[in-house]
């Protein structure tokens, strides 16, 4: 028996070698991309909000970025849906034009005043720019696939400055209710080398509230936590079928791919001179950390599921997760006065909870929450994200997502039996 372990730690090292050189490498990459993002993204910010007149031309930034992807870019328009499908059936190296593109069109959906991420665009230069790796190497698919997963990681983890977060996330999205371990340590790699790289090439994350003052534990503050997670369950799931129902009316009622982005810059153009702000438009940072510390109107996360569903779903880049932030921590500020939690940890609760729900990841969304917020709420956070994965449905905000197990067979007597129906039909 000593034998054999000795012989098995004997493969593993070559094996952990091979991949901490391949993962640093991706890591390397993630870090770089995330950064130019990240620089990119503050000034097109800055910019637009110095010269707002240039929101007008929301519906031309929309039709110009529509071109772009319709000339150059058809094959990776599906974005994170193509870097999801490559992973469970890999078929061709991912272009490399997919990094630049993306980076210019959510560039241009931010400069001109549309409501959008930046996780999406992070995973696509990280994974792109990973899998170039296999033209080096010549990657078998079972490689490849390890590779690409642990360019998700470590776009996510150095985008926001969550490496466990990252590492879990790249393992988790793939599909809901499994997770696979070998591309564990890849995973976790790449994620803390590329929010080491960020962070040395002077990028710093927001700081939203730290440690929010957490009571003792309840039956009381359990069942808010309970409550609240159903309903940033229910929100996620609302926000991903908006956002795919618009997609697909603007596919159905418009074929020219680039007008439907400029027809729907034309409605987020109107609708922003109509209220006569701009919080609900790009990344809503400043409305993110306000949701920690004072009273918001209740209204704020309907309005940005609004203007964020409308802005992706018409086709204009940028990712999701940031505004899936803005939605659940004004949720949770909302939530407040009714829910028997403290503000700051209602608003932490619902920052990661709507994210974990839309995207099904309610462990890496867990692990974010005690990342950013400290450990000390880390059983009501845990609490929100099991229950709104829970409560926001078998969909989620990619297509190409996978059901590994049903949330309805959570139970074990439920996972049980439908293990059961199976062996019958078999």
């Amino acid at each position: 028996m000593k034998r054999w372990c000795q012989l098995e730690q004997l493969v593993i090292l070559p094996q952990l070698l091979k991949w901490l050189v391949i993962s640093f490498a991706v890591g390397i990459f993630s870090g770089i991309g995330s950064a130019a993002l990240l620089t990119s993204l503050e000034w097109s910010t800055n910019w637009r909000e110095s010269h707002l007149w240039i929101i007008a031309l929301l519906p031309v930034g929309g039709f110009f970025s529509g071109w772009i992807y319709h000339q150059f870019g058809r094959q990776v328009e599906a974005g994170n849906n193509l870097l999801l499908e490559e992973i469970h059936q890999p078929k061709k190296i991912i272009p490399l034009r997919m990094a630049p593109l993306v980076l210019l069109g959510t560039n241009l959906t931010h400069l001109f005043g549309g409501s959008a991420g930046r996780e999406g665009t992070a995973l696509q230069i990280a994974a792109s720019l990973a899998d170039q790796l296999t033209k080096i190497f010549r990657f078998e698919h079972a490689d490849r696939r390890i590779v690409l997963m642990s360019g998700l990681s470590g776009g996510f983890a150095s985008v926001f400055g969550t490496p466990l977060a990252g590492t879990v996330f790249g393992l988790e999205v793939l599909a809901i209710g499994t997770i696979q371990h070998d591309a564990l340590f890849p995973c976790l790699v790449a994620a803390v080398v590329g929010d080491r790289v960020t962070l040395i090439l002077g990028l710093h994350h927001t700081a939203y509230r730290h440690a929010p003052v957490v009571p003792t534990i309840t039956v009381t503050g359990i069942i808010s936590a309970i409550v609240a997670g159903i309903i940033f369950g229910i929100i996620a799931m609302i926000f991903a079928k908006l956002t795919h129902r618009i997609n697909h009316i603007f596919k159905n009622k418009i074929s020219y791919a680039p007008l439907r982005p400029a027809v729907g810059g034309v409605i987020v153009a109107l609708a922003v001179g109509a209220i006569g702000t701009t919080k609900y438009i790009g990344l809503g940072i400043p409305t993110i950390v306000d949701a920690f510390n004072i009273q918001l109107p209740p209204w704020d996360f309907a309005a940005k599921i609004a203007f964020t569903a409308l802005t992706l779903g018409s086709g204009f880049k940028g990712g999701e997760v940031t505004p899936l932030f803005y939605i659940g921590a004004t949720l949770g500020n909302a939530l407040s006065p009714i829910l028997a939690l403290p503000t700051p940890l209602l608003a932490g609760m619902g920052f990661v909870a709507v994210f974990g729900g839309a995207a099904n990841t309610p462990i890496a969304s867990t692990l974010m929450g005690i990342e950013l917020f400290g450990v000390e709420s880390g059983v009501f956070i845990s609490i929100a994200c099991v229950v709104s994965y829970l409560f926001s449905g078998d969909s989620g905000i990619y297509k190409a997502q996978r059901i590994g197990i049903g949330k309805s067979h959570f139970l074990p007597g439920k996972k049980a039996e439908a293990k059961g129906k199976k062996a019958e039909g078999d």
